[in-house]
């Protein structure tokens, strides 16, 4: 009923020093604002056609063209984003907004070689790419709070950048072209673009293995873990575009109310996952899962992390399967090859990102970027393996883990003098800047996470089986496409059943 009443469709259309510490010059006062009440645009020089803009009755799309750069983010395509999206938001006629990639990508990430390019320059250069971080991390957060109805298409890589423009949005919808990851502690930077925010906030501790490994999720596994909020197949892209193009809503909908008819239209596209990727085969369940929430767990730090890694590696107490022991044994030897630098930022950065708001995140973020433009590592790791021909092996300063002091690491989260990263005011209906949260508002659009499964299971006394939680979370979220493979295999790990009942295992 409440489809029929907000939605209805019209005709379908026709077809440095060994222990490198920051800059004392990175704690003072900046050089230039960046405040928000200088209006966006373009600038002589930017290219083009590097973003593409349609209309379709009330549909707006968004294509990333830059193909041959994998769609990496730069300064030219975000200054056509903001402004657009700001234009959307006020404008009557638009309803939903699709953002997609030309190419085998959606959005590689940042264009950290040009950014690596300008650092070498010297202090203008880094200044120029502190500068950028600022622009991304407005659209970001812009994005994460939009007005509007914002559906990522992410069908092929997605990475750093790329995840920013998609991951804060409602509905992010993965195809089996989907690989994503945060590659950032490889060129000796962080994770960022509101990564302190979404990776605390996976399951377990999925988070922090993603975030000092590098690894990537693809295809399914993508939905399974959370990133996406559907799972869909290429072909059908299109005709759902289409569809979106048709909804028209009653003026008096709610933005709430508008996504659930969105979802419900999407969910309509969803024709089946792969019989041979049930998430128990995934990095984010089964006897690899288990191990990452042992070796990641809160109450380890990085050297923590690298004991109980070398623990299951050797299997020392005689217990690992083969499988763990071999992941095991590669998870430490490559975070041994990440900047150290980068490592323990990321750490830290995960621990307390768990506890900041959406706005809180950027800024801090943007802190911490500021800051790795003026380290070597970040020049360093980008230029070793992205522009270097052949690539070579990076040399972080400094080389060891044991080396990056507690005093270096925390002079990274240090608030800027010159005072914090102001957001873009909010195109939300409560119209105020810097509008956050704590946790996402539509979480409810994705498959349901552990915590809601574990509180489900504690607080019932209703639920004799497995297949009571089951039908409860079918049932609930409206048979949405996963939820019953992703229930059971959250069980078949975290609980038990005996004396005629359910519960979570301590």
């Amino acid at each position: 009923m409440l489809l029929r009443r907000l939605a209805t469709a019209s005709p379908r259309p026709s077809a440095m020093p060994l222990k490198a510490r920051i800059n004392p010059a990175m704690l003072a006062s900046p050089s230039r604002s960046y405040a928000s009440a200088i209006a966006i645009t373009e600038q002589p020089g930017d290219e083009p056609n590097d973003v593409l803009f349609g209309s379709h009755h009330a549909l707006r799309t968004i294509t990333l063209n830059r193909p041959k750069k994998l769609n990496s983010l730069d300064g030219s395509m975000a200054r056509k984003l903001i402004p657009r999206l700001q234009e959307w938001s006020k404008s009557e006629l638009a309803s939903v907004v699709v953002i997609k990639g030309e190419g085998r990508a959606f959005c590689a990430g940042g264009d950290v070689a040009a950014l690596a390019t300008q650092n070498k320059t010297g202090k203008a250069g880094q200044q120029a790419s502190k500068d950028y971080f600022a622009l991304e991390y407005k659209l970001d957060h812009m994005i994460a709070t939009y007005s509007k109805p914002y559906v990522a298409f992410i069908d092929g890589i997605t990475m750093g950048g790329g995840v920013g423009l998609s991951l804060h949005a409602p509905f992010r919808i993965a195809t089996e072209n989907t690989v994503m990851a945060m590659p950032e502690t490889t060129i000796g930077f962080f994770p960022d673009v509101g990564a302190s925010f979404f990776l605390p906030r996976m399951d377990g501790d999925v988070g922090m293995y993603l975030a000092l490994t590098s690894e990537q999720l693809k295809g399914v596994d993508v939905f399974w873990a959370g990133v996406a909020t559907h799972y869909l197949h290429s072909s059908s892209l299109p005709d759902l575009e289409a569809r979106l193009a048709e909804l028209q809503f009653k003026d008096y909908a709610s933005l709430q109310e508008r996504l659930r008819v969105i979802d419900a239209t999407i969910e309509e596209f969803c024709t089946g996952l792969p019989h041979d990727k049930h998430p128990s085969n995934s990095v984010v369940g089964g006897n690899t899962r288990s191990a990452i929430d042992y070796v990641f767990q809160p109450a380890n730090d990085i050297h923590g992390i690298l004991d109980a890694l070398k623990g299951l590696s050797d299997n020392s107490g005689g217990t690992a399967p083969a499988e763990v022991q071999e992941w095991a044994t590669k998870t430490r030897k490559t975070i041994l090859q990440r900047s150290p630098t980068s490592v323990k930022v990321a750490v830290k950065q995960l621990r307390e990102g768990k506890a900041w708001d959406m706005a809180e995140t950027f800024r801090k973020e943007f802190a911490i970027a500021s800051r790795f433009m003026e380290h070597p590592d970040f020049v360093e790791g980008v230029s070793a393996l992205l522009i270097n021909k052949p690539k070579t092996t990076p040399k972080w300063t400094p080389g060891t883990l044991e080396e990056v002091s507690e005093e270096t690491v925390q002079e990274f989260f240090a608030p800027l003098e010159g005072g914090e990263l102001e957001l873009l005011p909010s195109t939300s209906e409560k119209g105020k800047g810097g509008e956050s949260y704590t946790d996402y508002p539509h979480a409810w659009a994705g498959l349901p996470r552990e915590g809601e499964v574990q509180e489900a299971v504690t607080r019932s006394r209703n639920f004799s089986s497995v297949e009571d939680v089951v039908k409860h979370f079918v049932e609930k979220r409206g048979g949405k496409q996963g939820v019953k493979e992703k229930v059971e295999e959250i069980l078949g790990r975290k609980a038990e059943v005996g004396g005629g009942r359910i519960s979570w295992r301590r």
